[in-house]
């Protein structure tokens, strides 16, 4: 290995945006993320769902489609 190319690894904090805090390495001086093990519905079991603001019925509108649960019933 080459003298002086190599970035700085050090043990960093990371912190989720559910407020959980853990240890890893990296090159950089901290970490943020949005999602981690303890709030990921992948781990926890539980879902989350994220609020679409109305995008779907805007799309539907746009384009003139009909709602299809509707539709089905």
């Amino acid at each position: 290995m080459k003298a002086g190319i190599h970035p700085n690894y050090k043990m960093v904090q990371v912190t989720c945006a559910c407020g959980n805090t853990f240890e890893t390495g990296s090159v950089k001086k901290e970490i943020r993320v949005e999602t981690c093990s303890e709030c990921h519905p992948f781990y926890t079991g539980r879902q989350k769902f994220a609020e679409a603001g109305g995008r779907v019925d805007r799309f539907n509108k746009k384009y003139g489609l009909k709602d299809l649960n509707a539709q089905q019933q």
